[in-house]
């Protein structure tokens, strides 16, 4: 028998997801430029803040997975979803350096609770439900998140506003989704109670090579998606295109799970998980050795038409090869993915200001790309194996 609460528990993941990843940890991307040019910020301190973001990320998973966190998982992520939204709308009251990096560091380790609790939350109510394909609608919430907000830096901009206002204004409708998110996500108390109790197990050497290979996909998107707008505006001829970059950027995003999980579902999560990756490395050079509109916009639609396929296919993976309480495995998957983005940012800036580019910095993050989809292929890449 389905259970009724499927489809308004994955609504409930998507709203959260939006908010405190789509809106909370990517909307640094958009506001960057003007940021930078406002407070005179170099490529270093920008890497810098953004790395500040994943390191709370990091330690954020880590807490979702602690066996003793206190109180129900509602409740940590629920207070994670205010807190993402809160230090964010702070980003357009401060103008230190210090400041700015605690913020980004708190926010980061919020959004990363919202991530882990809800998707173990969510992807169990469906499994029980037998109605595993609305994960796609769950994890379609990051994409989506990221168009909204895009699509709101885009009007204000246009309306003069400064980068304090686009801070503020995008932590407010952050604000308001976490409040749309309280009475969808529930869980019952049978699964409360059985969560406590699950014992931890031995983990699957397929699970370990996964989680590798998440890290390295951390790091082979983060350096693209953290700069890809201030990449367009560095360049003549993609200048124009800052306004909308990130648009088509969300856009992209908002479909990509579904599209990947279809694929998915004829080629085995493994082999698509590597396709995706083959295809999100082929974006991340496109940003850098096409220098033109149509290189940029396409750079923006297959990084963003991947990076959350590639997390929603690694997280259903990973619950897959767990064994007991799903909230370890994703929580590892989480702080590996965290590790490669902390490295990522400050990386890509500080080459940046050395070598006046991003060009060395992508190919790097390409080829994590490329290692990253030969670990999770799991030897599959040509066998259609439907279902695995």
């Amino acid at each position: 028998m389905q259970e009724p609460r499927a489809y308004p528990t994955a609504l409930g993941g998507l709203i959260a997801l939006a908010a405190a990843l789509g809106v909370g940890r990517f909307v640094y991307t958009p506001i960057l430029p003007p940021m930078m040019q406002a407070l005179g910020l170099g490529q270093s301190a920008a890497g810098l803040i953004a790395s500040a973001n994943f390191l709370g990320y990091l330690l954020g998973a880590l807490l979702a997975a602690w066996p003793k966190l206190p109180g129900c998982r509602r409740t940590w992520l629920l207070g994670s979803l205010l807190l993402s939204a809160v230090t964010t709308a702070g980003m357009g009251g401060v103008s230190t350096t210090a400041l700015f990096l605690l913020l980004r560091f708190v926010g980061g380790g919020a959004s990363a609770v919202v991530l882990v609790l809800a998707s173990a939350l969510v992807l169990e109510n469906l499994a029980e439900s037998q109605r595993p394909g609305l994960a796609a609608l769950h994890f379609a919430g990051v994409g989506t998140g990221v168009a909204v907000s895009a699509m709101l830096v885009a009007v204000l901009q246009s309306a003069g506003q400064n980068w304090r206002s686009l801070w503020i204004a995008n932590g407010s409708v952050a604000l308001l989704a976490a409040f749309a998110a309280v009475p969808l996500l529930r869980e019952r108390r049978a699964r409360i109670e059985q969560t406590r109790l699950s014992p931890a197990q031995p983990l699957d050497s397929r699970l370990l090579r996964l989680i590798v290979a998440y890290g390295l996909f951390g790091f082979g998107y983060v350096i693209t998606a953290t700069f890809i707008v201030a990449i367009g505006r560095g360049a003549p001829a993609t200048r124009a295109l800052e306004p909308v970059i990130w648009i088509v950027f969300g856009l992209a995003a908002a479909p990509s799970v579904a599209i990947w999980t279809r694929i998915a579902a004829r080629l085995g999560v493994p082999a698509a998980f590597a396709l995706a990756s083959v295809a999100e490395a082929c974006g991340v050079l496109a940003s850098v050795v096409w220098p033109s509109e149509t290189g940029l916009c396409f750079a923006a639609i297959l990084v963003g038409g991947t990076f959350m396929g590639l997390t929603a296919l690694g997280l259903i993976r990973a619950r897959a090869l767990a064994s007991g309480d799903p909230r370890r495995a994703l929580a590892l998957m989480t702080a590996a993915f965290g590790l490669g983005q902390i490295i990522g940012p400050a990386f890509a800036g500080a080459l940046s200001d050395r070598l006046g580019g991003f060009a060395i910095p992508s190919v790097a993050a390409a080829s994590a790309l490329l290692i990253s989809a030969a670990l999770a292929s799991e030897g599959r890449v040509l066998v259609l194996r439907p279902g695995q």
